[in-house]
């Protein structure tokens, strides 16, 4: 397809009378840091380009999948390849097995698999396992975790819906939420609170080792090890979200980064190399409760789709190459320091960290614990930032919950400009009064 002439105006305006809001993903319609959304005709490496031309470096990286680049031309032929045999089959197909041989050997706790078309459906599924498992009824998870868009998980969400402006999603009825109870992030009393008042009753504690939707959040020393035991203790399943940090912030994901196992686990992102796919996995005696063998439903007409299979294999091939994660963890570094070196230069309230390939940043000086804590930061500063960026070419995620990405295709010259633009637009900050917000 040949790039438009349009502007990114024309094309939100345009996109405006046909998808709600102009988009299918309510943070990329700009609302939370306020402009137009920039429409992109294509990407390769580290770069994408809008339908005007303009080139950014791409830290959004499709929210994470992209860690060896937009169209490696190894994950592209393999598609390609695939393409040529069948778009989609609706019967088994041996690159399942395959996709599926390949994760249990980097997480041996899984022994059975099964694949989904997105994260939402992973984690979803991952629950009703649970329930099915254990024959209870209500889940734990965490305020400012997301974990996809299923009703029992829209509960005080952070990610899209927070950056939308409504903390609880519209349409989610009072008798599935009261189900879903909510502790806090590192806050191993508040975990403990529920689990005495619903002793015997909840299915499952569903978090993100690792989040990546209220911004990048670390655990605190015992925090995991303590929501393990608890569950233990109680007999409820301990469920790991790694669609954002699995694969991603090393091989083996939040779980050798943590060193702990939970007892399910959800992937998406990185598996499906750009495709879309989800995946949630874990021991047999567990997993065999899904049909066919066991009572616990669940299906997908798309799920295990060999273009996603074939896309996901040949991202894999490519991240367990020799050195891969360490060479990463390096250039994310790198520009982590460079970011807060360029604040601290101007005198700022900033802090960023990093994991691996997967980032944050907080316009406040001390990097946040919880989801509460973050909510304090300058909003404002985070929206001037993020313009001043994008107007100079680096494209970070509209929202100041969202973690950002880095990808084996950014170049050192790639880190440099992106440190060197963040320093004229600190200095900006610095220096002038508040630029006015743009408006919607």
């Amino acid at each position: 397809m040949q790039m438009t002439t349009r502007s990114n105006a024309q094309e939100f305006a345009r996109a405006q009378q046909s998808l709600v809001g102009g988009v299918n993903s309510a943070v990329r319609a700009f609302r939370a840091v306020g402009g137009t959304p920039r429409f992109i005709d294509r990407a390769q490496g580290a770069y994408m380009w809008d339908v005007e031309g303009k080139r950014y470096i791409d830290y959004l990286g499709s929210w994470g999948p992209m860690i060896v680049g937009q169209a490696h031309p190894v994950v592209v032929r393999a598609v390609q390849e695939a393409a040529l045999r069948g778009l989609s089959y609706g019967a088994p197909n041996v690159m399942e097995t395959e996709l599926a041989e390949r994760m249990k050997q980097i997480h041996p706790h899984m022994e059975r698999v099964r694949f989904t078309s997105s994260g939402t459906e992973a984690a979803m599924s991952a629950l009703r396992l649970a329930r099915g498992a254990t024959g209870r009824t209500k889940i734990l998870k965490f305020e400012g975790c997301y974990h996809g868009t299923a009703d029992s998980l829209l509960v005080k969400a952070g990610s899209g819906a927070l950056a939308f402006g409504t903390p609880s999603s519209a349409g989610v009825p009072a008798d599935l939420a009261q189900h879903t109870l909510v502790a806090s992030y590192n806050d191993l009393p508040s975990v403990q609170a529920l689990f005495d008042q619903y002793p015997g009753a909840i299915a499952c504690v569903m978090v993100e080792p690792l989040p990546g939707n209220m911004n990048l959040m670390m655990p605190e020393p015992g925090f995991l090890e303590g929501l393990q035991s608890l569950c233990r203790r109680d007999g409820a399943l301990l469920i790991f979200d790694e669609v954002m940090s699995g694969f991603r912030v090393a091989l083996g994901g939040a779980q050798e980064v943590t060193g702990i196992t939970p007892d399910v686990s959800a992937f998406g992102k990185v598996i499906g190399g750009g495709m879309p796919v989800g995946a949630f996995g874990g021991p047999a005696a567990v997993m065999e409760h899904m049909a066919p063998l066991g009572p616990v439903y669940q299906a997908g007409t798309l799920s295990g789709n060999p273009i996603a299979m074939a896309a996901g294999l040949a991202t894999l091939d490519l991240i367990q190459t020799a050195g891969f994660f360490e060479a990463l963890s390096a250039k994310t570094s790198h520009l982590i320091q460079g970011l807060s070196d360029a604040a601290a230069h101007h005198k700022l309230a900033f802090s960023a960290r990093s994991v691996g390939g997967m980032a944050g940043m907080y316009f406040m000086s001390k990097a946040p614990r919880n989801f509460a804590e973050i909510q304090t930061q300058d909003s404002d500063a985070f929206k001037r930032f993020f313009h001043r960026m994008l107007e100079q070419g680096v494209y970070f995620p509209p929202s100041t919950v969202e973690a950002f990405f880095t990808s084996s295709a950014l170049s050192d010259g790639d880190i440099d400009f992106t440190v060197q633009a963040a320093e004229r637009a600190f200095a900006q900050e610095a220096a002038s009064p508040p630029m006015p917000l743009a408006t919607q």
